[in-house]
């Protein structure tokens, strides 16, 4: 694996790991989720996981115009990102809020599972 894909997806470790800690955080209504660094370093760890992404699709030369499987995870980001939103600041009871969590770890195992396959229907590769 070379270095700029190592990075992705160490990046992407993180950031679901610091992911569904912030969705025990929120469970259990800690303060801690309020705290500077629970809120700032997300945002350093998705930078990397975003612009390694990048970087990865310039190497190679994926376009989402012609990679419907990075089409498909941006999509997927997409709506994992608002679901997060919804889980951790939006979301206006506690029961739509983990819903959205889980609803989210759907979503980026979907993402990896794309990822994996090179197909935005995963379930139907062979």
């Amino acid at each position: 694996m070379d270095g700029v894909k190592l990075i992705h997806v160490g990046s992407a470790v993180v950031s679901i790991l610091g992911f569904i800690l912030r969705g025990i955080l929120m469970m259990r209504e800690s303060a801690l989720l309020r705290t500077r660094w629970v809120r700032t370093l997300p945002h350093v760890v998705d930078a990397t996981l975003l612009f390694s992404a990048i970087w990865l699709a310039v190497q190679y030369g994926f376009n989402p115009a012609n990679s419907p499987w990075l089409a498909a995870k941006i999509v997927g980001l997409l709506v994992y990102i608002g679901l997060g939103l919804v889980a951790l600041r939006l979301g206006k009871t506690r029961n739509i809020r983990i819903t959205a969590w889980w609803l989210a770890l759907l979503v980026f195992a979907y993402i990896v599972v794309v990822a994996l396959t090179k197909s935005p229907l995963p379930l139907f590769c062979a």
